[in-house]
Parts: structure tokens; sequence; C-alpha cells
């Protein structure tokens, strides 16, 4: 059993700060991007098509990596994988800053995503070896989990301020001086863990994971995009498919990559199950809470993202709160608590109309986020603490693979929800006497239809814009409804699922000591 009574020292705590730098900047490069993208556009002519992989395949080619690189870690060692990840990700930052081409952007995009893959789960699990406090280790995955989480908003406002005063490439260079410094202080400052016994890598299994991980998240991604079409569904039908055979390779190998056992504990599993559909949820109405605070409410992107300040705000104090009240209440009824609050952020959302405030939204979506912090930092912890110790980087990759996959599912589902109540409202509320061009492009999205109505005359203008604001407005009250049931019934779930479960208790079992 793991001594509750090891106390880490102020080395360990400086070191956690050390760990909490990567696990930021692996999240802003995620969003990074979007405030630059039009200044890509402008000066290196990428078409369509490359500007679409210039901004996903970081986060794709890390989703697909981080069960390997993770199971790569608990082999070779955390922290000489975390150093070999900061290299990459300082080396391809530095190409992408000077990248002349699309094609070298994109290039460069993937080796970060690379990089990221190693660097997320090397982080967590080595605050999984450093913190034997049930405590301590409580408050250093919280600390890890608010800069994780405000990676994103943080990295628009960033690149926001960056792309305003600098090129666009310097959105990277960023990354390198805290890339480098995270060299020189980690051999000082972080301990080497690894699996004493790891056996043979599962090259094949490894690939098998990539391919099905890279293969759904695509399908998702398409169909959140364009709609309904053959090759997104052949891809997630493939991507399942290789899925069954990974899940099957893992029960019958001797030194398996993931231990499918661990989900036969409760607190592991459902604190990934959480975790998933929070994601599922919260990733799917915030791509429609943007969208509506620039195409609506008519924020530029920058002031956008500005107002998504307050929500992470909300972030951190549900993970504050939710790490101090575990001390007295069992983690089930916490979690529960968060995703039950986290549906009336969403229920709040029902009742948004077109002409409400920034105030409205922000209401419902700052709720939503306290709940999401109460639910992240605890199911982050049962994971980490649940798994044996050298098994820890294996664990954390499975819970920020779940992550990865539950946002693309969830942009996918409720976005295609949305879509199909825009589409439906809007059909019936244009003016009869719109000429049937501007009908057709005005029934696609929200942004085609206002850029339609610029075009229109007066009389017709104000009633296509009423028209499509509203219908765009009754697909995020339909989104939500959709994602207020979903996390009520997760909410009951995972108490009634994590009731037995105590924070102190011994889950590891003392396996793999």
């Amino acid at each position: 059993m793991i001594s509750t009574s090891t106390k880490a020292s102020r080395k360990e705590w400086v070191g956690l700060g050390v760990l909490t730098v990567p696990a930021l900047l692996v999240s802003m490069d995620l969003s990074v991007l979007f405030m630059a993208a039009p200044r890509i556009s402008a000066e290196l002519e990428p078409s369509a098509g490359q500007l679409l992989w210039i901004m996903d395949i970081y986060g794709f080619l890390m989703a697909g990596l981080l069960i390997t690189m993770g199971t790569l870690g608990d082999r070779i060692g955390r922290r000489r994988l975390l150093m070999l990840g900061a290299a990459a990700f300082g080396g391809a930052s530095l190409l992408a800053a000077v990248s002349t081409g699309p094609e070298m952007l994109i290039l460069a995009r993937a080796l970060l995503g690379v990089g990221g893959a190693t660097l997320a789960p090397s982080t967590l699990a080595l605050i999984r070896n450093m913190f034997r406090d049930d405590v301590q280790r409580r408050t250093a995955v919280a600390v890890w989990t608010a800069a994780f989480g405000a990676g994103v908003p943080i990295g628009s406002i960033i690149g926001g301020l960056l792309v305003e005063h600098f090129w666009w490439g310097s959105v990277f260079l960023i990354n390198i001086p805290v890339m480098a410094l995270l060299l020189i202080l980690a051999p000082l400052l972080l301990p080497e863990h690894s699996d004493p016994h790891p056996g043979r890598f599962d090259l094949l299994g490894a690939a098998l994971s990539m391919a099905a991980i890279l293969a759904c998240i695509w399908g998702l991604k398409k169909l959140a995009e364009d709609g309904p079409a053959a090759w997104p569904f052949v891809a997630i039908a493939a991507g399942t498919a290789m899925g069954y055979l990974f899940v099957r390779r893992q029960r019958a190998a001797v030194q398996p990559l993931i231990d499918l056992r661990l989900f036969r504990r409760p607190a592991f599993s459902a604190a990934i199950g959480s975790n998933v559909v929070l994601t599922v949820a919260s990733a799917g109405v915030s791509m429609l809470v943007v969208q509506h605070l620039q195409l609506v409410l008519g924020y530029r992107p920058f002031v956008a993202a500005l107002w998504m300040v307050p929500m992470v705000g909300m972030t951190m104090a549900g993970i504050v709160v939710g790490t101090v009240i575990v001390r007295r209440l069992r983690p089930g009824f916490v979690i529960g608590a968060g995703l039950a609050s986290a549906a009336v952020g969403f229920g709040l959302l029902t009742q948004l109309e077109a002409d409400d405030t920034v105030g409205a939204i922000l209401t419902g979506y700052s709720v939503l986020g306290f709940g999401m912090g109460m639910v992240i930092t605890l199911a982050y912890n049962l994971v980490v603490a649940t798994a044996p110790p050298r098994k820890a980087g294996a664990a954390a990759a499975l819970n920020e693979t779940g992550t990865e996959l539950g946002g693309a599912l969830g942009i996918a589902f409720l976005g295609s929800i949305a879509t199909a109540v825009y589409e439906r409202d809007i059909t019936a509320a244009l003016p009869a006497d719109l000429p049937a061009g501007a009908a057709d492009a005005v029934g696609s999205t929200l942004g085609e239809a206002l850029g339609t109505a610029e075009q229109l005359p007066g009389h017709l203008a104000g009633p296509v814009v009423q028209a499509a604001t509203t219908a765009f407005t009754n697909g995020i009250n339909a989104a939500a409804v959709v994602g207020a049931g979903l996390l009520a019934v997760s909410a009951v779930v995972a108490a009634v699922a994590l009731r037995g479960v105590r924070i102190d208790d011994d889950h590891s079992g003392g396996q793999g000591h």
C-alpha cells in the first residue's frame, strides 16, 4: 500500500511547476493558430485542404500517439521521454515558425503532435510518482489540470496578441525558450521512473491503436465539418474494427500495451467514463458558443477569446472546490455533483435567445465550467491513483485519448444536432420573396447567411439576419437539451458506480510495486 505519510518536499513542488508548463503549452498549441489562420492563408497561400491539415494534424497525431507514448514512457523512463519530447517540440516549433510553404508547416505541425503526445502523459505520470501522499497528489493533479484546461483559451488570446504585433510565426517561438528551460531543469528536479519489467514492446499493437484512433477522429471531424458522407462513415467503421483487433490483441498478450483489467476497477472505468462524457458535451457546446459570440453578437475573434476568460475562471474555481470538498465527501458524490452542475449549465443554455446579451450565454457557460472543474481534476486523480505506479503513463494516456475522442465525438454529435435544427428552422422563416440562390446559401450555415445578407437590399437583409441568428440559437438550445440529459444521466451513473470508492483507498492493490 502506498504510504500516506510520505510527504513531498520543496523539490517536488518546484518540479510540479516545471511539469505544468509543458502541459499548458501542449494544450495551447491546439488553439494558438486560430488567430493566425488568416495571416497564414494570406502569406503561404495554402489550399482549403492544406489549411485544414495545418489546423488539425497536430491534434490528430497527438491523439493517435498518446497510448503508444504513454506506454513507451513506462518502459524507457518518463523523464527521458519527457526530455525527448521537449527537444522534439522545441525543434518542431522552430521549423513551424520559419515555414516558407504550406507543406513545410503541415510537417512541422505533425512533428509538434508527436512531441505533444510524449509530453502530456509523461507529466501526469511523473506527478503520480512524485506525490505519494493522497492530499498532496490531489493538489498536484489539480494544478496540472488547471494548466492543461486553461491552455486552449489562453492559446487563442496569446495567439491574437502575437499576430497583432508580430508575424504569424511568432505564435510558435514562445515554445522554444520554455522547452530549453525544461531540458535544463528536468534532470535537476524530476525523478526518473519506469517499469522494472517492461517486456517486449508491442509494435503491432501500437500501430493498431494509432490507426484506430486516427481513423475514428478523422471520420468524426469530417462529419462535423461536411455533414453525412460515405468516407467518414467508412473511416469510423475501419477505426472501430481496428480498435476491436487491438483489444483482442491486448487481452491475449503477455505484456500488453494496456492492462485492460484496469477497467474492472470501478474507480478507473467510472473516472474515464465521466471525463469522456463531459468532454463530449463541453466540446460540442464550446464550438457553438464561440460561433454565437462572433456571428450572433458580433465580437471579433480576439474579443470573443477574451470573453472565454470568465468560463476559465469558473473552471479553476470548480477545480479548487472539488479538490477541497473531496477531503470530506466521497469522490462519487463530488463527481456526480460536478456532472449535475454542468447539466444545470446546459439547462440555462436551453433558454438562450438570439437577442440576449453576452451575460446570458456566459452565465450558462460558466456554470458548465464550474461543474467541469469539479469533475476533471478528480477524474484524472482517480485514473492515476488507481493504476499501479509502473503503469501510470499508460493510464494517463488512456484518459487523454478518451478526452480527444470525446472532443471529436462531441463536435460531430452536438454540432450535427445544431445544424439540423438550423436548417429546419431557417427554411420556414425566410422571406417569401427571397431569391432562390440566396435562399440556398442562407440555408447552409450562419456564416454564409450573414455574408449573403450583406449583398441583399435592406428590406430583405434584416429579416434574413433575424431568421438566421434565431435558427442558429435554436440549434444551440437543442444541443443543450441533449447535453443536459447526457450529463444528468452520467451524474447518476457516476455517483452509483463510485459509491463504494474512497479517495484514500488503495486502488492499486499493491500490484506491480
